[in-house]
């Protein structure tokens, strides 16, 4: 693992209430975060405030987050686990 202090801290915030979560988010930022722009980067640090419960829901499909930065990044995330 990488010794950049903000990365720590976001694979530490990765680690969520479920398996499948930690492993959604912890996949994103160890296949995505380091080519992701520093917008995108801003966006999942953000994104990580959010609850389990709404961000399952946004990565099962059964609603949408209001952000289109976040949207985008769900996205991402679904089209990598064909969810």
């Amino acid at each position: 693992m990488s010794d950049d202090p903000r990365l720590r801290r976001l694979r530490w915030r990765c680690r969520r209430g479920t398996r499948e979560l930690d492993a959604l988010f912890g996949g994103w930022l160890d296949e995505r975060y380091a080519t992701a722009g520093e917008a995108a980067q801003q966006a999942f640090d953000a994104l990580l405030d959010v609850q389990d419960p709404e961000l399952w829901d946004w990565v099962m499909g059964h609603a949408r987050p209001t952000r289109a930065d976040w949207q985008a990044i769900i996205d991402d995330i679904r089209a990598r686990h064909r969810l």
